[in-house]
C-alpha cells in the first residue's frame, strides 16, 4: 500500500506542477505560494474536521523549521516551472535523494571515512554530471538562473522531507503536518505580495484564475499521500517510486505545453533518475535505519 500512496503522491504534484505552469502566465510566485497555501489550509480544515483530528501540536517548532525550508523549496520549485520545461523543473526538484547522499558523503569526508562511501560518492558525482547536461541546453535559451533555482529546490526539498520522516516517527498525524505546511505557505506568500504587490483581476485570464483552486487541494492530496508514505515505514521501494513523478511530467510537459528538450537534456535526466535509484540503494545498504527522503 505504501508504494500506491508514493505513485498518487508523485501524480498528484505532476498535476499540480501543470495548473503552476498554466497560472505562472497570470500570477507571480509568491501569489501562487500565497493562493495555494489559503486553499490548502481551508481544505486541510474541512478534511481534519471530518475525521476529528485537533489541530493543537506538542512539537510547534519541528513545524516551524518544516516550513521555514519546505516554503523556501516550494517557492523555489514554482519559479523553476514557470520558466524551465516541466520536466525539467520536476527533475531538479527530484534530486532531494541525491542531495541527501550528497551529505551523507560531506559527513564521512569530515571523519575520514570517505573511502567507505566510495560508490555513494560515485552517484553523487554522476548525478551532477546530468545537471551540467540538463542545464547546457539551457544557456542558449538564457533560462540558467531558473535552472540553478530549480536545483536548489531539490536541495531545500531533501532538508525538508527529512524533517517530514521525523514528524512521522514522532506520531504527528498526517494531517496535521499538511496543514501547518498549508498554513506556513500563505504567510509566507502574503508577505511576499506585501513586498510585490498583486496581480489585478483584470489582468488575470480565465485560464489561469480556474486553477487556483485545483492547485491547492492537489497539493493538499500530493502531501498528504506523500507524507502518509513515508511515515508509516520507509522503504526502498518507496523512496523509489517518488520518481515517478518524472515520467507524469515528462507526459504533460510534451503531450500539454510542447516543451522541447534537447537530446543532451533527456540523457541528463535520465543519469540523475539512474543515480537517484542507486544513491537510494545505497544508502539504504549503508544506513538501513536512516530516514528516506520525500519530493
Amino acid at each position: 500500500m505504501q508504494a500506491l500512496w508514493m505513485v498518487l503522491a508523485a501524480f498528484f504534484f505532476a498535476t499540480m506542477a501543470v495548473g503552476i505552469k498554466v497560472a505562472s502566465g497570470s500570477f507571480n510566485t509568491f501569489e501562487l505560494v500565497f493562493y495555494r497555501g489559503v486553499v490548502s489550509v481551508i481544505f486541510m480544515v474541512l478534511v481534519l474536521r471530518a475525521r476529528g483530528t485537533s489541530l493543537r501540536t506538542a512539537i510547534p517548532m519541528m513545524h516551524a523549521w518544516r516550513c521555514l525550508i519546505g516554503v523556501l523549496s516550494l517557492g523555489s520549485w514554482f519559479y523553476a516551472i514557470a520558466h524551465l520545461p516541466l520536466a525539467t523543473a520536476m527533475t531538479l526538484n527530484y534530486m532531494s535523494g541525491v542531495w541527501v547522499a550528497a551529505f551523507i558523503v560531506g559527513g564521512a569526508v569530515l571523519y575520514g571515512q570517505a573511502q567507505r562511501q566510495g560508490p555513494l560518492m560515485a552517484t553523487v558525482l554522476t548525478s551532477f554530471v546530468g545537471v551540467v547536461m540538463m542545464l547546457r541546453p539551457t544557456l542558449d535559451q538564457h533560462q540558467l538562473f531558473a535552472g540553478l533555482i530549480g536545483l536548489l529546490s531539490g536541495l531545500g526539498a531533501a532538508l525538508a522531507y527529512m524533517q517530514v520522516t521525523a514528524l512521522g516517527k514522532l506520531g504527528e498525524p498526517e494531517g496535521r503536518t499538511v496543514f501547518y505546511f498549508s498554513v506556513g505557505s500563505a504567510v509566507a506568500g502574503c508577505v511576499g505580495i506585501a513586498f510585490t504587490g498583486l496581480t489585478p483581476w483584470s489582468a488575470v485570464s480565465w485560464q489561469a484564475a480556474s486553477w487556483l483552486v485545483p492547485i491547492g487541494v492537489l497539493a493538499s492530496l500530493g502531501q498528504w499521500c506523500m507524507t502518509r508514505a513515508y511515515s508509516r515505514g520507509s522503504t526502498l521501494l518507496v523512496a523509489n517510486l517518488q520518481y515517478s513523478g518524472i515520467v507524469f511530467a515528462a507526459f504533460y510537459s510534451l503531450l500539454l505545453f510542447g516543451d522541447h528538450i534537447a537530446p543532451l537534456g533527456w540523457v541528463g535526466m535520465g543519469l540523475i533518475v539512474a543515480s537517484g535509484l542507486a544513491a537510494t540503494v545505497l544508502r539504504t545498504r549503508t544506513l538501513p535505519n536512516a530516514p528516506a527522503e520525500e519530493h
